[in-house]
């Protein structure tokens, strides 16, 4: 599908089967949809509820119109319009139209012109997602063109920011994609072989994976750990991409637990299918370096990702085990179902090697985040300055988190008899801080440092805004603008 920008619709070759027309609430009617339509019509407040979509259908041969509602004027930003488009696209998508104009030329976004077709295109990309490919009929998609009608004179100006939301887009349905498939298709080997795929022979690129004797020569000892139960073997994963190498190294950090059965602390319930979104952080990481690769950003960026699966088994890790780490710390497994903490413990301690100035992991790490944060709020841990900007950056564009607090006399719940450290809490309460509490025992001090808990973010129950049911490939536009903002103000400052 073409997304276009232009300034006008005409009956030349800006021609349209449907028009989009946005409506705010208080508005009774539009001069536009009056002289489009050939009858007398009426707007409904409840039409201009925010993600409300009304179609109308004209008679046989002319073009339809539909309205979408904006909400309150007063509420109206680009995370607004993001998930009002994202609305508008699953409801149009299937009605079969091939070319679908919008018009974004009302005063009201009139005024932030860049967000507006910035937002409407990356909601509408989102909002259109599906993952029914391994169905006896997946969908068909027919539209060819979407026309953004912005009527300013900057539509060239414009059309740029369009592609940089197309590519933003995509790489969050990548990240969708992988997190999606089944277990029996995204195994720890196919997740390797998928990255290595992705990212080999891209300029500034570098790919190095660490495996069985690597993986022993290096000490990860968690991810030896860990995977030592499952016929598929563990492994790190380090991707750099380093077009701008007098910039401060970022590390992104993601958890790839292909699926979490829990290990010998085995999980139970009536449907498990759930475990396979375990590798939500690695999904959200691959997603954003694809993106400033793919955008050519002036960066130095490191991508780490720790890949097993938690599984049961003859030669599984049980509970009670000792892994002693690099850096020389001994863990008690006193749950193994408190993985991810030991495989992102090995990836921290190599990020340090490499000499990160500053890294950030996210993984799907705990329920309990969820218990306090809801379903659409992740939480961060760390660094005061990361954890704000990522805080400022979320509420910018709906990915949102809120920093949460790093308790120093909670790591005594983290106590062991025999070993330096457990990898489960002794209390029920707070386990989220609690295993932000032992990720930071392996950041050390001479980086910066924040964790992202998304398990609560990672997927959607149903479709909402620009969610789809499954995974949400949260994490991808988060982190880019993270890196971007970040690396543009070093870079600013290596000039003066």
């Amino acid at each position: 599908m073409e997304i276009k920008v232009v300034e006008r619709l005409d009956s030349g070759h800006c021609s349209a089967d449907l028009a989009v027309y946005l409506v705010l609430e208080g508005e009774a009617s539009l001069t536009e949809l009056d002289s489009e339509l050939d009858f007398e019509f009426e707007i409904k407040p409840s039409m201009a509820t925010a993600g409300k979509v009304t179609l109308l259908y004209g008679a046989h041969g002319s073009r339809h119109a539909a309205l979408v509602g904006l909400g309150s004027a007063d509420r109206l930003d680009a995370e607004v319009i993001r998930r009002v488009a994202g609305s508008a696209s699953r409801a149009i998508v299937r009605e079969g139209y091939r070319t679908v104009a919008v018009f974004l030329d009302k005063p009201s976004v009139e005024q932030m012109p860049e967000a507006t077709v910035q937002a409407w295109a990356e909601g509408w990309l989102l909002g259109g997602y599906t993952f029914d490919k391994y169905k006896m009929n997946p969908r068909q998609p027919t539209l060819e063109h979407l026309l953004l009608v912005c009527g300013s004179g900057n539509a060239e100006e414009l059309a740029h920011s369009v592609s940089r939301s197309v590519l933003r887009a995509e790489s969050a349905m990548l990240a969708r994609d992988w997190c999606n498939e089944p277990a029996n298709v995204m195994t720890p080997e196919r997740l390797v072989e998928q990255t290595e795929l992705l990212f080999a022979g891209r300029p500034n690129v570098g790919l190095k994976i660490y495996r069985g004797d690597e993986l022993r020569q290096h000490e990860m000892n968690g991810l030896l750990a860990v995977g030592q139960g499952s016929r598929h073997q563990p492994a790190l994963v380090e991707v750099t991409y380093s077009s701008n190498p007098a910039l401060p190294m970022i590390a992104l950090i993601g958890k790839g637990m292909t699926f979490d059965m829990g290990g010998m602390n085995v999980k139970t319930g009536r449907d498990l299918s759930e475990a396979r979104f375990d590798m939500g952080g690695a999904c959200a990481v691959i997603g954003a370096m694809d993106y400033l690769i793919r955008s050519e950003a002036s960066v130095n960026v490191v991508l780490l990702i720790a890949v097993a699966d938690n599984v049961p088994g003859a030669g599984a890790l049980l509970p009670s085990s000792i892994i002693r780490y690099p850096n020389g710390m001994t863990v008690q497994v006193g749950n193994t179902d408190a993985e991810g903490r030991l495989i992102l413990a090995d990836a921290l301690l190599h990020a340090r090697r490499l000499g990160a100035s500053e890294m950030i992991d996210i993984a799907t790490l705990t329920g309990s985040v969820g218990h306090a944060l809801g379903l659409r709020v992740a939480g961060v841990w760390g660094d005061a300055r990361c954890t704000e900007a990522l805080r400022s950056i979320g509420e910018h564009n709906g990915e949102r988190v809120w920093p949460m607090p790093l308790v120093d006399e909670d790591e005594e719940l983290l106590r062991s008899e025999y070993a330096d450290v457990n990898n489960i809490s002794s209390s029920a309460y707070g386990g989220a801080v609690a295993a932000a509490l032992f990720l930071r025992k392996f950041a050390g001090n001479s980086a910066r440092w924040a964790h992202i808990d998304m398990a609560n973010t990672v997927q959607a129950s149903a479709d909402r805004g620009y969610e789809m049911a499954g995974a949400t490939g949260f994490g991808v536009r988060l982190l880019v603008d993270y890196v971007l903002q970040t690396q543009a103000s070093q870079d600013n400052a290596n000039l003066r």
